[in-house]
């Protein structure tokens, strides 16, 4: 048990450096940002008609504090994050960051971990079925679905069913809600509206994902099963579900729970794009609204720490159920 404990210690401490590190990256990304915060919001309402002069520009870097050194400013940028959860002000909307998203980043964290969560519940149970199955037509049809998933790419997938929907029922399901509950305060009602239209996001995010784990699954079974413990346990007595989930699946399914950090940011980063189809209004089309369009770099840079921030956390979870599950990650960690 000490040794355990010492484990979640060790990755805890290693997750925390890592914020560390990512917060360092992201603040210095935001400062190698052609122009300053204050030079692109001047600029930006001087595109709205208002003059700007260099006096103008000094006095909103000093409100800012922007003629402070660099160590300083991360510092102070670190500290308002780390202990009081604050990430200032946007650089062009000029409005709290942390109220700016809000219900967004969770709303958006929710919809990709669902899609996660989706993609495992059925890649793992069907990836264990199509390795240990003989039968052809379960196997080519397996394999032809998660080709199709890695082959019809996300966005296309989206666009179908927005046809499909607006054909038969004359509703294209674009939106996180519906018009009577967009601008309404949460309630029963409206959270259930969120769960009628949710599924669709969830679903074609989910779509690559369950492909793509699905064969992940498939070629871990595949390589354990044709083990020489298997076949001792197979002579034993053991078989059916008891010999492949205590046995090739225990052991497949190690690599699969390590890979789910990866998985989460692989279905983030394809989350903008579905969100300029769908018109979702979250963080994905947030952060491409910042980096692409608005350069409002303070708003884009604390969406992408949000979900470092997250896939580190989803990562320390996943060490630790692999520790609970393989005592050799304990012995490999703790030398």
């Amino acid at each position: 048990m000490a040794q355990f404990a010492q484990f979640a210690l060790t990755r805890a401490f290693l997750a925390l450096i890592t914020l560390l590190t990512v917060s360092l990256i992201v603040f210095t990304l935001m400062e190698l940002v052609p122009g300053t915060c204050a030079e692109r919001y001047l600029a930006f309402k001087n595109t709205q008609g208002s003059q700007i002069t260099i006096a103008d520009i000094e006095a909103e870097e000093k409100r800012l504090g922007l003629d402070r050194p660099f160590p300083e400013r991360w510092g102070k940028w670190v500290y308002n994050v780390f202990v009081h959860g604050e990430f200032g002000d946007s650089c062009i909307l000029r409005l709290n960051i942390n109220q700016l998203l809000a219900d967004k980043f969770w709303i958006s964290l929710g919809i990709c971990m669902a899609a996660l969560i989706l993609s495992y519940a059925i890649a793992v149970p069907i990836g264990i079925i199509s390795a240990s199955s003989t039968n052809p037509v379960t196997n080519n049809s397996l394999r032809f679905v998660s080709y199709l998933g890695l082959a019809l790419p996300n966005f296309l997938l989206a666009l179908i069913i927005m046809l499909i929907s607006t054909v038969l029922f004359g509703d294209s399901l674009t939106g996180l809600f519906s018009k009577a509950y967009r601008d309404a305060a949460w309630s029963w009602a409206k959270f259930g509206d969120f769960l009628s239209r949710a599924w669709l996001p969830v679903f074609i995010l989910g779509w690559s994902a369950t492909a793509f784990a699905l064969q992940t699954v498939r070629a871990l079974m595949l390589d354990e099963i044709g083990k020489l413990y298997v076949t001792a346990a197979s002579a034993r007595g053991v078989s059916g579900a008891k010999l492949l989930w205590r046995y090739p699946a225990k052991h497949s399914l190690g690599p699969v729970i390590n890979s789910l950090g990866f998985d989460l940011n692989r279905i983030f980063n394809e989350l903008p794009i579905v969100a300029l189809i769908l018109t979702l209004t979250e963080s994905g089309a947030l952060l491409f609204e910042s980096l692409a369009r608005s350069n409002d770099q303070q708003l884009a840079g604390a969406i992408i720490f949000l979900l470092t921030a997250s896939i580190v956390a989803l990562n320390f979870v996943t060490d630790i159920l692999l520790a609970l599950i393989d005592p050799r990650v304990r012995r490999g960690m703790m030398g």
